[in-house]
């Protein structure tokens, strides 16, 4: 079956795990301290507003955001909470204490990193402060460099580029993050597996590529490249760092929803003699968000899609 028959599934890393998101369903599975695999199970009940914006071109994309937020959080608090119960299983009642306190603020901060990572919760806070520092550092710093705004503009996401590249870079040296971005690796190769018409195993899967056209890794490159484009236009011109900023932000909309239409596209086209390189800077920041895969970090996430599946199969029968 050629991938133009196939669904389009997508997923995200959790802590020690992988989120897929079906048609009817959506199942993280996470592998535990003693090697069990267990599952979170949450059917997916989307209002029929909700629906019909997301079947609108640049209103889709903000939408979609929004409520993988709602959604994607469940299954990150799943995982954080199993997490926490595997390494303080064995610790006396003080010491749970203690350890559930200190694992809870580190964690938190590792579930804003991988997240920020995949598109999801703190995105929009995320991207209103990487929108909005880099305009007003680049005023404050280069104000008379250039009497083009274009020239402007272009510095200004270049320090944005910059930011976010050395942010991901520190963080995925952490030995925490690393392992969430393995399981970003492995949501990727699975689905890479399942559109070329594969059997799911390791071995199978382990061939594939860790990078993907249809990651929020690219989405937010894109949020990059788009936002240069728009603010260059003139009638966005500004003359204050205040009217800049600002200017940026309720433009913030407008640059997501046509950075999602983007990576749409670059999907669609990925096939595309020479068009497929439109997506390649999303491919390029992926080598940061995503990390090889072990075996055993494959194995959930397969796991993960197949139980997806299986339960999409059986609600889709019952409906």
């Amino acid at each position: 079956m050629s991938q133009n028959t196939r669904s389009i599934y997508g997923g995200q890393a959790v802590i020690e795990g992988v989120m897929f998101a079906g048609k009817h369903v959506n199942v993280t599975a996470v592998r535990r301290k003693n090697d069990e695999i267990v599952f979170y199970e949450v059917p997916r009940t989307t209002q029929r507003w909700i629906q019909s914006l997301k079947r609108i071109p640049l209103v889709r994309g903000v939408v979609g955001i929004i409520d993988s937020s709602a959604k994607g959080s469940q299954h990150l608090n799943f995982s954080m909470e199993t997490y926490a119960e595997d390494e303080t299983s064995d610790m006396s009642e003080a010491d749970k204490a203690a350890a559930q306190k200190k694992e809870k603020s580190g964690w938190s901060l590792a579930m804003i990193v991988g997240v920020a990572a995949a598109g999801v919760i703190s995105f929009i806070f995320g991207k209103l402060l990487l929108t909005a520092a880099p305009a007003a550092l680049e005023s404050l710093m280069f104000e008379n460099v250039f009497e083009n705004k274009i020239g402007h503009n272009l510095l200004e996401g270049l320090i944005k580029l910059i930011i976010l590249l050395v942010y991901l870079y520190l963080m995925s040296m952490t030995p925490l993050i690393k392992r969430l971005f393995q399981y970003h690796g492995a949501e990727h190769k699975v689905i890479s597996a399942y559109e070329a018409g594969e059997e799911l195993t390791v071995s199978n899967v382990q061939k594939y590529s860790r990078l993907h056209y249809r990651c929020g890794s690219s989405f937010i490159i894109f949020t990059v490249i788009v936002g240069v484009i728009i603010y260059s236009l003139p009638i966005f011109d500004w003359d204050t760092i205040w009217e800049r900023v600002y200017i940026r932000i309720l433009l913030l909309p407008v640059t997501l929803g046509i950075s999602y239409e983007v990576l749409r596209w670059t999907n669609a086209l990925r096939d595309v003699p020479v068009l497929r390189y439109l997506g390649y800077p999303g491919l390029w920041l992926q080598l940061l968000t995503t990390k090889e895969p072990k075996d055993d970090q494959v194995a959930v996430s397969i796991a993960s899609f197949n139980r997806m599946r299986e339960l999409d199969k059986q609600m889709s029968m019952k409906a």
